[in-house]
């Protein structure tokens, strides 16, 4: 029976981090199903979804955290199984840019849960112009529709909100 384990790892970036964390979930007989990887600052975070037996997934248990501490990485993990989501509809991409202020992410998140609409991904970063030295924000995020949601009044909604906080913005379908 294959077992799951979410593994997140966060340390100081510096070269061979991943590629030690792939060869202990090798060395334990795991398949990395889903990875994700970012750098925040000089910190590298991490995560990843693993497939194995009970045992390869118990090896990848006791042995991360030794693996963890040597390279001065925290570490988390927890046992999952694969989620079976509704068949989805479409997804789309919304990005928005404009001035750097707090609440924007959260605005505009908020909107979307009201709306049910699940978010598959997320980036968003502040950047500073370097003609003019003003800070804005810029964020990317993949949705997805279920069959009974109505991506027109999602769309009429979030456009009237990016304009409310003065944000420019595109709602498209994924390709």
């Amino acid at each position: 029976m294959t077992q799951h384990l979410v593994v997140t790892a966060i340390g100081t970036d510096r070269t061979g981090l991943v590629s030690q964390l792939a060869r202990l979930v090798t060395d334990c007989h795991c398949n990395i199903l889903d990875s994700r990887m970012a750098i925040f600052g000089h910190e590298l975070t991490l995560i990843m979804l693993l497939a194995g037996d009970p045992v390869a997934i118990s090896r990848v248990e006791h042995t991360l955290p030794a693996l963890g501490l040597e390279l001065d990485l925290l570490t988390m993990m927890k046992r999952t199984s694969v989620q079976e989501l509704p068949p989805v509809a479409g997804h789309y991409v919304l990005s928005y840019r404009g001035a750097d202020k707090v609440g924007t992410l959260r605005a505009i998140t908020s909107l979307l849960a009201k709306h049910q609409v699940s978010i598959s991904a997320l980036r968003s970063e502040t950047k500073t112009d370097k003609a003019s030295g003003e800070s804005y924000m810029q964020a990317s995020m993949t949705l997805q529709f279920q069959q009974d949601q109505s991506v027109a009044d999602v769309k009429t909604a979030v456009t009237l909100l990016l304009q409310e906080l003065e944000l420019t913005g595109d709602f498209a379908a994924q390709i």
